[in-house]
């Protein structure tokens, strides 16, 4: 009986775990492709990368509702494309790339807050060379509000599942 209060606590804990993590946003085709963050706040930079392979070797183009068309050259795999200002916060957006006739969608997320600068122009859409620096790491694009909630329900659930392991321990005692 403890085994099945114990499995029951680790599923419980997992399937906790696994619904506060945002689904893979990319939906494959013939070739591959990212936007990288997944989430950037309006006026936020976002690199647009596609893999090289038989079934994208011309241009590829991204469009988007939150950004400028970008091009992407045969020669190279990436560019940068800056979000508008003007994106809802929250709001998720569909990013299409094409390249040699396939194409497929990625979903750009806009975190909320903005950014605390604001570019006087906007950069060229095309790649720039060094290292550009920005909001990385594991908490990038999500604020205290969000990371609370997320640990709330983790730390919620995990009680719970403990509480009914106990319960039924103490009932099978007894």
């Amino acid at each position: 009986m403890r085994a099945i209060s114990l499995a029951s606590a680790v599923v419980l804990g997992a399937g906790a775990l696994t619904s506060c993590v945002p689904a893979d946003a990319a939906v494959r085709t013939d070739f591959g492709f990212s936007v990288e963050p997944s989430t950037v706040r309006a006026g936020g930079d976002v690199t647009l990368r596609v893999v090289r392979n038989e079934a994208c070797l011309g241009e590829a183009a991204v469009n988007s509702p939150v950004f400028d068309l970008v091009t992407i050259p045969p020669q190279e795999s990436w560019a940068t494309a800056t979000v508008d200002w003007d994106a809802k916060p929250g709001a998720v957006y569909v990013v299409e790339f094409e390249c040699d006739g396939s194409s497929g969608t990625a979903h750009l997320t806009i975190a909320r807050g903005r950014p605390s600068h604001h570019p006087a122009h906007h950069p060229t859409r095309h790649p720039h060379k060094g290292v550009h620096a920005g909001e990385g790491g594991t908490i990038a694009g999500f604020d205290l509000k969000e990371i609370g909630l997320g640990a709330a329900l983790i730390a919620g659930s995990l009680g719970v599942a403990c509480h009914f392991a106990r319960r039924r321990t103490d009932e099978d005692a007894g």
